[in-house]
């Protein structure tokens, strides 16, 4: 059953989104050098949907997965994360159209884990908090990310993936 997410929606104005479950992305937050947060931030390749932005390693939803499996999932393929090593802390849906939706796990990491990109990504990157606005993000992405941080600032950095 796995993969039969893949896929356009096409809401009734015409625009579409991917993912036929749905989509779901990850915020991972890590200390940075200084001990405030750090997040993984993807560059999308260029040939990509809205190539050549930053956002979050993530996609489509499978039929059968919570938005949390499906981004942890996500994150592994793009990003080679092992998903023992996160501590899922919460959801937010960040994006909604005629029923398809955009859920935003928020993870914590111990640390600025390894990535391993895959043909998904043009570079991954570890980016303070403070300065990922500074990037070109991705229209959905830079869209949620006030939100993102008010939710993330009412969140402590939890960096023991066991407690």
């Amino acid at each position: 059953m796995r993969g039969d997410g893949d896929g356009w929606v096409v809401s009734a104005t015409g625009a579409a989104f991917w993912g036929r479950h749905g989509a779901a992305g990850l915020l991972l937050r890590a200390p940075g050098p200084d001990g405030s947060a750090a997040v993984l931030l993807q560059h999308r390749a260029p040939w990509s949907h809205q190539g050549g932005t930053w956002g979050l390693p993530g996609g489509a939803r499978d039929s059968h997965e919570t938005a949390e499996q499906a981004a942890v999932r996500e994150a592994h393929e793009e990003a080679g994360l092992p998903p023992d090593q996160l501590t899922v802390r919460t959801t937010v849906v960040t994006a909604e159209n005629s029923g398809w939706t955009y859920t935003t796990v928020i993870a914590d990491a111990e640390e600025q884990l390894d990535t391993v990109p895959n043909r998904e990504s043009a570079e991954l990157r570890w980016v303070a908090e403070d300065e990922v606005a500074d990037l070109p993000l991705h229209p959905g992405f830079a869209a949620s990310w006030d939100r993102l941080r008010e939710v993330t600032a009412s969140l402590p950095l939890k960096v023991n993936p066991q407690t």
